[in-house]
């Protein structure tokens, strides 16, 4: 009885193995062959005050439909972004959002088929008390 048992949980331990290793190459090969959607396009750690910055999109394959900022460390209030496209347009976004850290903004989809992002230019305050800066995340869908 002992030894069946043994062996059953030893057949258990086998296919969880299996399975956890096929759900790894399978993650692994999403990731590489595009299939992950979202991107970090970049990151900036914010002053206090009212202010602007820039993340830059040097990535090559450049193209996407939407964009996400996520927020990271401490609380931030987003006015608004620009998206600047590589054929010279731009697209406003009037957020007017509080984020508190570990929060993300709706999906902005981007207008049109799928765009070459030269840059994006936030626009934000802080009220920090604490003393740490908040980290603004940019990510992209291919």
């Amino acid at each position: 009885m002992k030894n069946h048992l043994l062996l059953n949980l030893a057949g258990l331990l086998l296919v969880a193995a299996i399975s956890f290793s096929f759900k790894t190459a399978e993650l692994t090969a999403g990731a590489e062959s595009g299939l992950n959607p979202w991107e970090m396009l970049g990151m900036r750690r914010v002053n206090y005050g009212l202010d602007r910055d820039e993340i830059a999109v040097t990535r090559a394959e450049g193209i996407f439909t939407a964009l996400q900022i996520r927020v990271k460390g401490s609380p931030i209030n987003m006015h608004k972004i620009v998206v600047h496209f590589g054929n010279g347009e731009t697209q406003e976004f009037e957020l007017r959002e509080n984020f508190r850290a570990g929060s993300a903004s709706r999906v902005l989809d981007l207008p049109g088929n799928r765009r070459v992002i030269r840059k994006v230019v936030f626009w934000y305050d802080t009220k920090n008390l604490a003393g740490r800066k908040a980290v603004v995340q940019l990510w992209g869908r291919h």
